[in-house]
């Protein structure tokens, strides 16, 4: 973003702001606003599932399977591999590596179709549902403490804010919306 002073950095301290100034060193013509914006998000994410002290890491599990086990849990029924990849936003790929791991740690089992020996169903075990009972709390804490920098207000705000970001970019995209 820029106005009439030039370009609006209004956070100095982070890494994006650091790199947003060497391109505007480099490159004054080009307004560095998405970067600042796109560039926040995309860091922001990438830290928190770095983050060493999530629960999900002590659990042994990665984000992406936890938002497998997850659908299955708030579903509350069995999915096939192909409804799993909608439900997360995953390739088809992505998820029955996810699932094989998950099999293996016997959180999920597969169940062939009756009809269609082609197609599995996958469901949590007791296991599975317990895990998922007991980590989502206490990630939910660990991302309140996270978020904790921002008051009621700047979190509402936010989430406002990357909601309608979101829906732009599932609309443009032609992404199914829950």
């Amino acid at each position: 973003m820029t106005t009439e002073n030039g370009p609006v950095t209004g956070h100095g301290g982070d890494t994006v702001a650091a790199v947003v100034r060497q391109w505007q060193t480099v490159r004054p013509d080009i307004d560095t606003g998405p970067m600042e914006v796109i560039g926040r998000i995309n860091r922001c994410a990438a830290l928190l599932q770095q983050a060493e002290d999530a629960p999900l890491r002590r659990a042994g599990l990665t984000r992406a399977e936890f938002d497998l086990l997850g659908a299955l849990r708030r579903t509350g029924h069995e999915l096939t591999p192909g409804e799993l990849a909608r439900e997360t936003f995953s390739s088809g790929a992505a998820v029955t590596k996810r699932l094989k791991l998950l099999q293996e740690r016997e959180l999920v089992e597969r169940r062939a179709d009756a009809r269609d020996r082609r197609v599995a169903h996958v469901g949590l075990t007791d296991a599975g549902r317990d895990l998922v009972d007991a980590i989502l709390p206490e990630q939910l804490a660990y991302e309140t403490v996270v978020l904790s920098v921002l008051d009621d207000a700047g979190q509402g705000r936010l989430s406002g804010l990357l909601g309608e970001l979101l829906a732009q970019l599932e609309g443009r995209l032609g992404v199914r919306r829950g």
